[in-house]
């Protein structure tokens, strides 16, 4: 059984056979990293299919989130050390709704220092943690399709949010909690959607992350069909984004 999945992979790659006299690679790529402590959607290519995460993941994504107001962390969500408190007890539901007005839209957003962006080769993330001096990366645009409040229970709060590629929930939030006049961290973060694919789609659990699963769902998966889809079956532009 193992050396069938182990043949079919290797076709879905793109390599012929398998020899150990000759070196050969298979090549596999996600589309865009997710928080340490966040859950949900990640996709993976395998062979030829990196070439096509690019032309794939051209659409927006979504996210759940939650937050806790009156406190703020260094990585801005619940996996780092405290480093203020501030009250809460003024915001409203309706405080709040309004607030978020401001940040749909076309907004600039200034990333988190923990991050998966880089300097001079390394991420930021594993500089702070080494104790490097690292400052902030200057704010850049971002789009958030869609913002709304689905639950209010101070000082948690629930956002179902919609945005383009570059953008951070835990900035999101950390702002809403300065425009509050307070502030917030994250809590819990899954990502819903990316470009065409969704969790309600037939995705590969965690539990299911062993070789004989992730073969048949290469045989029998279909990804859905959109404009993303459509460029790679009539061979338009593609391939992986740097």
């Amino acid at each position: 059984m193992s050396c069938l999945i182990l043949h079919f992979l290797l076709l879905e790659a793109g390599l012929k056979e398998f020899t150990k006299r000759k070196k050969q690679t298979l090549k596999i790529g996600h589309g865009g990293t997710l928080d340490s402590s966040a859950s949900g959607l990640l996709l993976v290519g395998i062979g030829d299919g990196t070439k096509m995460l690019g032309a794939m993941l051209s659409g927006s994504k979504k996210y759940t989130t939650t937050a806790q107001l009156g406190k703020a962390t260094d990585t801005l969500d619940e996996s780092g050390t405290v480093t203020d408190e501030k009250p809460y007890d003024h915001i409203t539901r309706e405080d709040l709704e309004k607030v978020l007005e401001k940040f749909s839209g076309n907004i600039l957003q200034v990333p988190p220092l923990f991050s998966a962006l880089k300097k001079n080769g390394k991420r930021l993330s594993c500089l702070v943690r080494e104790g490097a001096q690292v400052e902030a990366k200057p704010a850049r645009p971002v789009v958030v399709y869609k913002l709304a409040l689905t639950d209010f229970q101070p000082p948690l709060f629930t956002l179902e949010v919609e945005c383009g590629g570059g953008f951070y929930v835990r900035s999101l939030i950390r702002d809403i909690g300065e425009a509050l006049s307070s502030c917030a961290s994250v809590t819990g973060l899954i990502r819903t959607k990316q470009g065409p694919f969704t969790l309600d789609d037939e995705t590969l659990r965690k539990e299911h992350w062993d070789i004989e699963h992730v073969a048949q769902a290469l045989q029998t998966y279909n990804p859905p069909e959109d404009q993303a889809s459509k460029r790679l079956k009539t061979g338009g532009d593609g391939g992986l984004q740097s």
